[in-house]
């Protein structure tokens, strides 16, 4: 590769970010516009994701749907969302990733139209579940977005640009809380049509943009292979149990949050929606400082006191909750918020780490060049981070489920929590096992040359 940035038609022919010559000339510029407008699509994306989150806040008695019912609305987008991220991963190979970010994006048109067509009461309850499930499309922009991303900059800069992506993306769900937020305070709890007159003309926006500004990297066409073998490897089965504990959580307690509120503690939409945003947003903000963390101490340490510190804070949430103390609950829950973001960076940050050290030991065992091996890192990390993406969103369905099953049976969420508290000790007890009990190369700081039990 000679280090030059051929550019046709929106189509980079040639990308070694690796080159410090080329990253610092052409590269970081170029990487960091293509960063920018990626953000702006993926946080739409995410925000219509999570629309049924506060769609529900709208739903009073008049539509005849039961906090169970209402549990299993919202879950629908996290299961869709998950399935969708696969094919999405292999759209950005073999589409392009500006090309696709525009697809995305315009695809994200029809939950918003459809939603803003059914949200009435009278509708029927199956009738919602498919425009819930049509939202699921946004959680799918999550993936292609990270798969994009992660090609564009070199291995010292992922861990910062990845949580960059993935915070500007799930500040979506908070954003959207709080557009929410303000319509009941404006105009009630009777108009949620108000919410998609506000996002439908967004869609339009980030998708011209994206179309604009962004840019397809050649080397990444027609490398759908690169799905098929990251399957076979283990690493990429045990990083999607980690990123269903940090990200499955987020997201999941994202969608859940205010049907908890009401439920559990009786709030009200308008007080709901007034406290349903800020352990998402917090949560958010804090994904980037993660993966900063990630590139600085190593990602498996962070990931493992990550664990450690969810555990603790769902502690206090089973304790508010058995006792019914608001002020508590919100405390204990806000920082699970915060740790899941906080997690979402670290273990995304692990990927590509992995990745790079497999391919430094396939310098040595197959005799490949150090480009070569520098290639294979890049479409395996970007593979995995689709795959990873998607099993981890399973987590958000998980959690939501575990609520409806708690409120039926229990009447409240305290079953549920304590079985998040069981999770979060089997995440931390692999994060040990695996990645530190034994040193990776994954689980160090960048300077300690370690080698990948693979």
């Amino acid at each position: 590769m000679s280090g030059n940035t051929t550019v046709r038609r929106r189509w980079i022919q040639e990308w070694d970010p690796e080159d410090r010559a080329f990253w610092e000339r052409t590269g970081r510029r170029t990487a960091n516009r293509n960063l920018v407008f990626s953000v702006l699509s993926e946080h739409i994306g995410f925000s219509i994701w999570s629309l049924w989150s506060v769609m529900v806040l709208f739903m009073g008695p008049k539509y005849g749907i039961d906090p169970a019912g209402k549990f299993f609305l919202v879950a629908m987008p996290t299961l869709v969302g998950a399935f969708v991220r696969i094919p999405y991963t292999v759209a950005v190979a073999r589409f392009g990733g500006r090309n696709w970010t525009v697809v995305s994006a315009l695809l994200l048109l029809l939950p918003a139209l459809a939603a803003a067509y059914v949200m009435e009461p009278g509708t029927s309850y199956t009738t919602f579940m498919v425009v819930a499930a049509l939202t699921g499309l946004g959680g799918g922009n999550f993936a292609s977005s990270m798969t994009n991303i992660n090609a564009f900059f070199p291995q010292h800069r992922k861990g910062w640009a990845l949580g960059l992506n993935a915070g500007g993306g799930n500040i979506g769900v908070p954003v959207i809380q709080l557009v929410a937020l303000a319509v009941i305070t404006w105009a009630g709890a009777t108009s949620p049509r108000l919410v998609l007159g506000i996002y439908i003309p967004l869609i339009v926006v980030s998708a011209t943009l994206a179309a604009l500004f962004m840019d397809n990297l050649a080397p990444m066409k027609n490398d759908t292979g690169a799905l098929a073998e990251v399957l076979k490897e283990r690493h990429t089965w045990l990083m999607s149990v980690l990123y269903i504990g940090t990200f499955g959580s987020f997201i999941g307690f994202s969608f859940a949050f205010g049907l908890v509120l009401q439920t559990q503690f009786g709030r009200t939409p308008l007080q709901a929606a007034q406290l349903t945003f800020v352990g998402p947003l917090l949560g958010s903000l804090i994904r980037p400082l993660g993966g900063w963390l990630a590139d600085r101490w190593g990602g498996a340490r962070i990931t493992l006191w990550n664990f450690a510190g969810m555990a603790a804070a769902t502690l206090v949430v089973l304790y508010a909750s058995s006792q019914r103390s608001l002020p508590v609950f919100l405390a204990g829950f806000t920082t699970l918020f915060v740790l899941a973001g906080l997690g979402n960076g670290s273990t995304y940050k692990m990927i590509p780490v992995i990745f790079e050290a497999k391919a430094q030991n396939r310098i040595a065992e197959l005799g490949i060049s150090t480009e070569q091996a520098a290639a294979w890192s890049r479409r395996m990390s970007g593979a995995a981070v689709g795959v990873i993406g998607a099993v981890g969103a399973l987590g958000g369905l998980f959690i939501n489920l575990a609520f409806r099953q708690s409120f039926l049976v229990a009447k409240t969420g305290t079953p549920a929590f304590a079985s998040f508290l069981a999770a979060y000790a089997v995440c931390a007890a692999l994060t040990w096992t695996v990645y530190l009990r034994r040193p990776t190369r994954s689980a160090a700081p960048a300077p300690v040359k370690e080698s990948v039990h693979a």
